[in-house]
């Protein structure tokens, strides 16, 4: 076995020493609002999961249904002979889902915005993003031929003298619609009033909106009221609220299909498998009908808040599933994040780079499957965390 290049043994001291170095658990089972992981139960605050879904038994009974008429695999990509009419009518409910014309199927998020924000941003074009946008859109506007600008988190002055500066042919703002890490809300009427003048095109990435905002789960421009045309690319994840995998870009027609002409992460990979389209076909059914699910969220998110105003916890501003509590130092958010593992939570420990130097956090994450007793007990918990973990 090749022993690691010096350089890269250096680089991951400096993260191990740093306390930024990731740690993998083997879940025993299906995801859940309770989970087993090294044989311990855990009440799960930590998956995105938003509705409840990826164990439903209709979203299973359809993969398998799936799996039964397509087989396993796609077989090739797209545009080759991976597309299966299950893919088809995916895209058609997915578009009709968000209001627009057309939807295009995309193996991942990542992939997604790699590919939409490289096919739109040529060297005519300056790409603005917010700095606390997820990897996959900083990565898209790094990739890309266009030069990337970032303005502060959800600072629309900035963002405006930025685009009042440029003089690109094209100019792509590009926002998640709520944020990953924090949960708060883009300022979307603010960012449409902003590319309004400057002629600039509007992209969102729904991933964290889409199933949980807005009417019957539609999303961040429906749950903002924006009007379709304000945001003319909105990008949505599968295997978040819906429970599956994969993800899809909507727009105007000829937006899809310049996009499936030149998109090379769309062109270039096999396609999701058909089985799968069949499962998010279901959990989709299920999103838009069961309006409970966004009622009980809703009801629990207003539950934590009230009971981390009450404990005097740093909480970032958020009405979503997405919950952060900040703690600051990058040790001190790993032994909060051990003590409440000791106390049966599983609760993401986030450090840079996910976020800013100075900013690690707790992210819970609510879910339709939580019960007020278990958010109840995760509150007793914080409560008790180790002294050296309140930054508040």
């Amino acid at each position: 076995m090749t022993s690691l290049h010096p350089e890269w043994a250096r680089a991951l001291e400096r993260q191990r020493s740093a306390h930024l170095c990731r740690e993998r658990y083997a879940v025993e089972g299906s995801q859940g609002a309770v989970v087993r992981c090294d044989g311990q139960r855990l009440i799960n605050f930590s998956s995105n999961d938003y509705l409840a879904l990826a164990s439903h038994p209709e979203v299973v009974g359809a993969l398998i249904r799936g799996v039964e008429r397509y087989g396993v695999g796609a077989g090739a990509s797209h545009l080759i002979c991976g597309h299966a009419e299950a893919h088809e009518l995916l895209e058609q409910e997915l578009a009709a889902f968000v209001g627009r014309e057309r939807a295009l199927l995309f193996s991942t998020g990542y992939m997604a915005n790699l590919g939409v924000i490289a096919a739109l941003a040529g060297r005519s074009a300056d790409v603005f993003e917010d700095r606390e946008n997820h990897a996959s859109l900083l990565d898209g506007g790094l990739l890309s031929q266009g030069r990337l600008r970032r303005y502060p988190h959800a600072n629309i002055g900035v963002l405006s003298q930025l685009l009042a500066q440029s003089r690109a042919a094209v100019k792509l703002v590009v926002s998640d619609g709520v944020f990953s890490m924090g949960g708060d809300i883009a300022p979307l009427s603010e960012l449409v009033d902003a590319c309004t003048p400057a002629g600039a095109f509007l992209m969102i990435d729904d991933a964290h909106g889409l199933g949980v905002l807005g009417p019957q789960g539609a999303g961040t421009p429906a749950h903002c009221g924006a009007p379709v045309d304000a945001v003319p690319v909105l990008v949505g994840t599968l295997g978040k609220a819906l429970g599956t995998f994969g993800a899809f870009v909507a727009g105007g027609e000829e937006l899809i299909e310049y996009l499936l002409q030149t998109a090379r992460t769309y062109r270039y990979t096999t396609a999701l498998p058909p089985a799968l389209a069949e499962a998010t076909r279901a959990a989709l059914r299920l999103a838009r009908s069961e309006q409970w699910r966004r009622d009980r969220l809703a009801a629990l998110i207003a539950q934590f808040r009230a009971g981390a105003t009450a404990l005097g916890l740093r909480v970032v501003a958020s009405t979503t599933p997405i919950q952060a509590v900040l703690i600051g130092g990058n040790s001190q958010t790993m032994v909060a994040g051990e003590f409440l593992r000791r106390e049966g939570f599983w609760v993401g420990s986030i450090r840079p780079p996910t976020v800013p130097v100075g900013s690690a956090r707790l992210r819970i994450t609510l879910s339709a499957g939580h019960d007020e007793q278990q958010v109840h007990d995760l509150l007793g918990a914080l409560a008790r965390l180790p002294a050296e973990c309140r930054a508040w």
